[in-house]
């Protein structure tokens, strides 16, 4: 059953109409629509012509006799009903820099786009660049709706470096469709963290270190060993448990990323793992950032 609903669907396009924006872009509608259907293939609706390919251009360009947004009410392509996944990929092509090349009208239908896809708990996020212009893809807010922006503001409190939240924004947006990157991306975080928090305390790192040693060098200069905790500490045992497993979550991404994520080649049979334990490993990663930053911060 899909979870974006009709009503969604059709105000984002009803809005798009009132403002006069066109679904093609600057393409011509079966360039546009070649890019996301096998038009060739597709039957057509007109007894003249072999394909929607054909039907589309009579009645679009050479006689012009069907209405602007007549693709919504096609039963081939079935915008108000296809599944969430097609109707994502229709609103990410419309955003894409070959289609639309006003950054600010891509910028507009951005926050257009999300603006309805929220309330139904989806949005579109930024997954790389082309040209340094932005390629969408749509997900579901796996971990709800604040959850990520949240994490994201947290640490964009601690650190104004835009590699950073690129790598949060790539980390976030790949979990749906790429878990392996997602994965790769939630290892590289953390070491990042670490070296920003070891290069503003005037230690040096040494680029041989791993995670594993990269964090301890970090926890130690922070404080955060579980050797650093007196015995007669209130709950120390507790306390010590805790930071104890900051190593155990940095070792289990290290060896995910290692088995599964972006950063190792794969052979042609591998079948990597799912949305599910990306969600796990960006999840600890922003989690394990957070405290790593505030801690730093707390005892400058």
């Amino acid at each position: 059953m899909n979870k974006i609903s009709t009503i969604t669907r059709r105000d984002i396009f009803d809005t798009m109409t009132v403002e006069g924006i066109s679904w093609h872009g600057r393409l011509e509608e079966t360039e546009f629509l070649s890019r996301l259907y096998d038009l060739e293939n597709m039957p057509s609706t007109d007894s003249r012509f072999n394909n929607a390919l054909g039907d589309i251009w009579q009645h679009r360009i050479n006689n012009y006799d069907w209405d602007d947004n007549w693709v919504l009410s096609d039963r081939r392509f079935n915008l108000m009903h296809c599944d969430d996944v097609t109707f994502l990929q229709f609103l990410c092509e419309m955003l894409h820099p070959i289609v639309r090349s006003d950054v600010t009208q891509v910028t507009k239908l951005h926050q257009l786009f999300n603006e309805y896809l929220s309330k139904d708990n989806f949005e579109l996020v930024e997954k790389t660049k082309i040209s340094d212009r932005p390629i969408f893809i749509g997900r579901h807010k796996l971990l709800g709706k604040t959850t990520f922006e949240k994490s994201k503001k947290e640490i964009s409190n601690y650190l104004s470096d835009e590699y950073v939240l690129k790598q949060i924004n790539l980390m976030e947006g790949a979990i749906e469709n790429s878990p392996e990157l997602a994965i790769g991306t939630a290892k590289e975080l953390i070491e990042t963290i670490c070296h920003t928090i070891l290069t503003e305390r005037q230690i040096e790192t040494d680029k041989n270190w791993d995670l594993l040693q990269l964090l301890k060098q970090t926890t130690k200069q922070l404080n955060l060993t579980a050797e650093g905790i007196p015995d007669e500490a209130k709950a120390s045992k507790t306390i010590k448990s805790i930071l104890g497993s900051l190593t155990t979550v940095v070792q289990g991404i290290g060896e995910l990323r290692n088995q599964y994520g972006s950063g190792h080649g794969k052979k042609a049979d591998f079948k990597g793992l799912t949305a599910r334990h990306a969600k796990l490993s960006v999840g600890a990663a922003s989690t394990l950032a957070i405290f790593l930053l505030e801690t730093h911060k707390f005892r400058q």
